[in-house]
């Protein structure tokens, strides 16, 4: 187990934002991860837990506490059953599912960050999400102070949501187990139109493992979605909104400033979503409000390959993101009268 002070939190972070931490600790083991946990619990010390750092965004003055890395690894493959340590890197675990010919999760590909959080935000993309194949979630449970297993149901996933993004200062998620299938080799059934498109196949067909997550990968890289360090379009959280979702009476009053705004014949995504709801694009709704790719002049700025990014273009501060962020709600809300929520947790500021 590592520790450091007076830490800088920025380069744990695909932002690569963020002021230092007072204590910074990395955990290789699940024991270390209770260790730290229960130490900070006993001295009343403020805890932040830190995965792959993709979906974090650390204001400026750092953080007054310790910060926790989790670095533990394991990847333990039983028949389809797939038990993860949380410290292990998401997209590598994805590439080693596929070469076992195994199904479910291969359409999450090129996600960043740690398989600890998938559940917290019931990752999802591209037609999957992780709830559909996760079985159980093993988290510290620091109001009980035990290790507790949670089943699926347990969980309470939804869109982008789960128990413990409700609750985020009781779970430390320590490994996520998931059941996959054997397809013979093939994919689980295409479910978004666009990887289906590219595959030259329809929806609900299935295709080789291998093409399925390699077109993902693709897909992602062509919005900047796909980490590399010398591109700054991928110097983000990824989608930084999530995906309005509205009932049939907010659905209409959008509708109605759509075609106020854009014209009489224009009509906005619509996907259905659970109990008769609506989700649309906070992408469209972004480029449609004058957020187009790039916008920006500061240091901070949309992605050039998607509007849905907010970005650093390298010598940016938290401050700057932030600044640019609530322009993109304000904007949103003036022309559209939605209001976008940030999908990435916000540590020591907020929108």
């Amino acid at each position: 187990m590592q520790e450091l002070h007076d830490a800088p939190l920025a380069p744990l972070t695909t932002f690569r934002l963020g002021g230092p931490a007072t204590r910074l600790v990395t955990a290789t083991t699940d024991d270390e991860v209770i260790s730290v946990v229960r130490e900070a619990d006993d001295t009343g010390t403020p805890l932040l837990v830190i995965g792959g750092g993709s979906n974090l965004v650390i204001g400026d003055k750092g953080f007054d506490g310790t910060a926790l890395v989790i670095a533990t690894r394991g990847f333990h493959l039983d028949g389809t059953r797939l038990e993860l340590a949380a410290g292990e890197v998401w997209t590598d675990a994805v590439a080693r599912t596929v070469e076992a010919g195994l199904a479910g999760v291969e359409c999450l590909a090129g996600i960043p960050g740690s398989a600890g959080a998938t559940p917290i935000q019931n990752v999802g993309a591209y037609g999957q999400e992780v709830s559909s194949t996760i079985t159980e979630v093993i988290a510290y449970d620091r109001t009980v102070r035990e290790t507790v297993t949670l089943a699926n149901e347990d969980c309470a996933f939804s869109y982008r949501h789960s128990r413990f993004k409700a609750d985020p200062e009781r779970y430390v998620v320590l490994r996520v187990r998931f059941a996959l299938e054997d397809a013979g080799g093939l994919s689980g059934p295409l479910r978004y139109a666009e990887t289906a498109r590219a595959l030259g196949v329809e929806a609900g067909d299935r295709v080789p493992l291998e093409a399925a997550r390699e077109t993902v990968l693709k897909l992602r890289a062509g919005k900047g979605m796909v980490l590399d360090p010398e591109d700054h379009d991928t110097w983000s959280a990824g989608s930084f909104f999530t995906n309005p979702i509205l009932d049939a009476d907010a659905f209409e009053a959008f509708r109605a400033r759509v075609r106020q705004h854009l014209g009489p014949d224009v009509e906005p995504p619509a996907y259905p979503a659970s109990e008769g709801k609506a989700k649309t694009s906070a992408a469209w709704l972004i480029d449609k409000a004058g957020f187009t790719k790039g916008y920006g002049t500061g240091p901070a700025r949309i992605s050039t390959k998607h509007t849905l990014a907010l970005t650093n273009r390298g010598d940016a501060t938290t401050e700057d993101l932030l600044a640019l962020a609530r322009e993109v709600v304000a904007g949103v809300h003036r022309t559209f009268g939605i209001t976008l929520v940030n999908e990435p947790v916000t540590v020591g500021v907020s929108l």
